[in-house]
């Protein structure tokens, strides 16, 4: 089954730690062990697994993104919004997460993060909790 989780960001470029709501629903599962599978359903927006303790490291990423590829005029796309399906296609749009005895595996410091960069809008990620057969 496909959850559909719904994201709402309040900036052009913005992470969102997403970690405890793909938690819950790994729980919610009752899944111990296999895969739980995140896909960002946009084309301007992406997801990552990074630090999750010091509020500097999203700083310095969403700031280093937008030094990397700017929103400027040189872009052709009549939308305006070329910067952000550059980032998009940089960090990717999906993950794939272990799940041992039933809840994520992810290191100390890690944690999910919903990455906007053409906001602020009403986002949707996709999650599919994989079984043992």
């Amino acid at each position: 089954m496909i959850h559909r989780l719904s994201v709402k960001s309040h900036a052009r470029t913005e992470l969102i730690n997403i970690t405890a709501e793909v938690g819950e629903l790994v729980r919610n599962s009752r899944v111990q062990r296999e895969v739980c599978h995140l896909f960002v359903l946009h084309t301007t927006a992406g997801i990552t697994i990074n630090e999750g303790a010091d509020p500097a490291v999203v700083r310095d990423m969403t700031g280093f993104l937008n030094r990397l590829v700017p929103n400027d005029h040189y872009f052709t796309h009549a939308e305006g919004n070329s910067d952000a399906h550059i980032k998009s296609t940089l960090v990717g749009t999906a993950q794939a997460i272990l799940i041992e005895e039933g809840k994520l595996l992810l290191g100390t410091w890690q944690a999910i993060y919903f990455c906007e960069f053409d906001g602020p809008r009403q986002r949707t990620v996709a999650v599919k909790v994989v079984a043992d057969i």
